[in-house]
């Protein structure tokens, strides 16, 4: 027997074809990624499988016993048929078929009890299996492989290519066997201070674990080892990160802030006045601020963010502001100059001795505006920068950047992200921005470099939401919708009516069904797991075709009815806020741009056409723009024929308005994603084990953070713990370990 290392090639074990296959769908190169591909469940050798609820098109591993087997002639060649007839003991039976009975008939013999797997077809009326694969529990096999069947449950793999469920145990069995010496990452005094299989004996315990024992402590061991690792990786992060020096800066009394805090005309929260203090100690250390700000939406995370750029220019520093969308960053520039007032009007007429200048860079501006605000950048007579990837652009420059502010965190690349930063002479303070709320599971793993402040408490003044899911294919539904809209129209309010696609002004165009756009990210396909519900993408409804058919509703006659996206120009975009900020637009049809930092007091309705189409926090993320004054806000979700998860998340999005809630119900319909890079999702994930929704699962993170902090603490860099280097070097592809570094 040839002796292998978990960093053997999987080669060593497949055929070149069945390891492409591995690699491609699994991400699996290495005997070691072998034996991280845990089963999907378990069956026990000893229960017949419940042929009642096979259907066709599944793939299956079923457990039955042979009732019948008879051969007969081919009619159209030589040779025999073999028709079986399997039997589950409650009276369901299922057809199997071999076309030729050759190596067969003398094995599935009445009373023989068996494995089979294959894709259930149907012939007439009953389903049948075409040539199964099969194994026959007891049959005579030189191996022993057959003979665990008796002793042990059967582990149920995602099988790939050629590699069906039997030759994917026997690989695995395989693998345990030749692999002499695993590595073990985790310290002897963490294994026992938290009761611990040792590695060997939990991969025994997942692939082959006796009907006497099961399978959970060994994929126990697995996540914690998965978590373990991964916390290393951060906890070296923040370790790297404390050894950088940055430059102090320290709000001066008397200065901005001071200025700004005077004139504002509502009270702070108390949130807001903690998270606020925090934020100045921390502007004020040597080592830079990295920090991540979540909180509710409406919460006010925008002032508490300005206030920290203020002290940073009261420093002697520059802040910027870097914003995913062009009518986001507009819309922060507007707010921003309107709650500074004349502490915006530095250097102009009727400004404040102690005013700056708030400029605004985008990509669509015109030549003269762009050269003007990279001018005041550069010279250091803009103290705030606001601007969407423009920002990061290799030709602008700031005089003293001090502090980033990222607002919409998820939307921005690493390498953006970084190319922003290394804009300051010395390593500038960042803050990040959450839209909405993130579960503690993804604050531990996907931030947990960074340390956490959160916002729960919403400012005075604002109203309840109140949220329907409306089905679309009753057209009494659909009336009473835009009755509803008209309603408040009448009451003096305002209504936005979001839709997933902007469309082909021309309604007669053959594009009118509303095609593709660079528009595309500002809204979220259905799970991708789920592959399910709801319209195709040519269905979904357009801005355009939905203005159409509002403009011609007889209940909406009268009103004023605009449009919004991303394809306007700069100056229509602007112009088309403005005039719905000041009430001269009663409806506006837009994308998902007004999604983040849109504040229109008056707006109080809000429609979501094709809702199926968006995920739970953009759902949460978007109707945040209604009740926002004194008026109670109304979210309708108009959906038609959703499917089951669709369906599913809408109902979830109605049954509450608690963001922190709905940020762990989002996880559970989505995918993990890659939470070490830049990537959202993909077929391989960097978290194989650990589920960021279970609870279960939040409790191993935090034990494995715990240690691993307090292990990095004492060998930063892992030298006296070789094997857990090694499973970090592992860990970090090219990609990744770029991330890290620039971090």
């Amino acid at each position: 027997m040839v002796l292998l290392t978990e960093d053997s090639p999987v080669t060593k074990l497949v055929k070149k074809g069945d390891a492409e296959a591995l690699a491609k769908n699994k991400g699996v190169e290495t005997v070691g990624d072998l034996l991280e591909l845990v089963p999907r469940r378990y069956v026990l050798p000893n229960e017949l499988t419940d042929l009642s609820r096979l259907r066709v098109g599944d793939n299956v591993l079923i457990v039955a016993e042979v009732a019948q087997a008879t051969t007969r002639p081919m009619r159209s060649r030589r040779g025999k048929m073999l028709n079986v007839v399997l039997a589950d003991g409650a009276g369901n039976q299922l057809a199997v078929t071999f076309f030729n009975a050759y190596g067969h008939v003398g094995k599935l013999q009445a009373g023989a009890r068996g494995f089979f797997i294959g894709q259930i077809g149907s012939y007439g009326r009953s389903l049948q299996l075409t040539h199964p694969d099969y194994e026959l529990i007891g049959a005579n096999d030189s191996d022993g492989q057959v003979e665990s069947y008796l002793t042990h449950w059967v582990p149920v793999y995602s099988t790939t290519g050629k590699l069906n469920e039997f030759r994917m145990r026997r690989v695995m069995h395989q693998a345990l066997d030749q692999v002499e010496r695993l590595r073990e990452p985790v310290p002897e005094e963490i294994r026992e201070s938290r009761g611990l299989l040792g590695r060997r004996e939990a991969l025994e315990l997942v692939h082959r674990p006796p009907l006497s024992q099961s399978a959970r402590p060994g994929l126990h061991r697995l996540k914690y080892d998965e978590a373990f690792v991964l916390q290393t990786i951060l906890a070296q992060r923040r370790k790297d990160a404390e050894a950088i020096m940055g430059t102090p800066r320290r709000s001066r009394p008397g200065g901005l802030l001071a200025a700004f805090d005077a004139r504002l005309p509502f009270e702070l929260t108390k949130g807001q006045r903690e998270v606020g203090t925090l934020l100045e100690e921390e502007l004020a250390r040597e080592r830079p601020m990295h920090r991540l700000l979540q909180g509710e939406v409406g919460s006010g995370k925008t002032i508490v963010a300005l206030r920290a750029m203020l002290a940073a220019i009261d420093s002697g520093g520059q802040a910027a502001l870097l914003a995913p969308t062009e009518v986001l960053a507009a819309q922060h520039h507007r707010s921003i100059t309107g709650m500074l007032g004349e502490l915006a009007m530095g250097g102009m007429l009727g400004g404040s001795e102690f005013g700056t200048k708030v400029g605004l860079l985008t990509g669509s501006q015109s030549t003269s505006a762009r050269r003007a605000a990279l001018l005041d950048a550069a010279s250091g007579e803009a103290g705030i920068v606001v601007g969407t990837h423009a920002l990061i652009q290799r030709h602008v420059q700031f005089a003293d950047l001090a502090l980033v502010v990222v607002d919409e965190q998820h939307r921005f690349g690493v390498e953006q992200r970084d190319a922003l930063r290394e804009k300051g002479a010395r390593p500038p303070h960042v803050l990040v921005m959450t839209a909405t709320p993130i579960p503690r599971t993804v604050a531990m793993t996907v931030f947990g470099d960074m340390e956490t402040a959160t916002l729960r408490e919403l400012p005075k003044g604002r109203s309840p939401i109140t949220t329907h899911r409306v089905d679309a294919t009753k057209p009494g539904w659909v009336d009473r919708t835009w009755q509803r809209v008209a309603e408040e129209v009448a009451k003096g309010h305002q209504a936005y009516v979001v839709c997933p696609r902007i469309g082909d002004p021309d309604p007669g165009s053959v594009l009118s069904s509303d095609t593709s756009d660079e528009d595309a990210d500002e809204w979220e396909p259905e799970d991708p797991d789920g592959g399910e519900g709801g319209p195709a993408k040519e269905e979904l409804t357009g801005v355009y075709t939905m203005w159409h058919q509002l403009t011609r509703n007889p209940t909406l006659a009268g009103t004023r009815i605009g449009v919004l996206h991303g394809r306007l120009d700069p100056e229509t975009k602007e112009d088309t806020m403005r005039a719905f900020g000041a009430g001269q637009i009663d409806i506006l049809v837009a994308t998902t741009v007004i999604e983040v930092g849109v504040d229109v007091p008056n707006a109080s309705v809000m429609v979501v056409v094709d809702a199926e189409r968006f995920g739970i926090s953009q759902l949460h993320q978007l109707r945040g723009r209604v009740g926002r004054g004194s008026a109670p806000g109304l979210c309708l979700l108009m959906t038609k024929d959703p499917g089951e998860r669709a369906g599913q998340r809408l109902d979830t999005v109605a049954g509450t308005t608690d963001g922190f809630e709905l940020a762990r119900a989002d996880l559970f319909f989505r995918r993990e994603g890659d939470v070490l890079g830049a990537r959202q999702s993909g077929r391989v994930n960097s978290v194989r084990h650990l589920r960021l929704s279970r609870r279960e699962d939040e409790q191993i993170i935090a034990e494995a953070r715990e240690d691993a902090f307090a292990l990095v603490d004492t060998d930063p860099d892992l030298r006296q713990h070789p094997e857990l280097a090694a499973a970090v070097a592992t860990r970090l592809d090219e990609e990744q370990a770029v991330w890290l570094e620039r971090g």
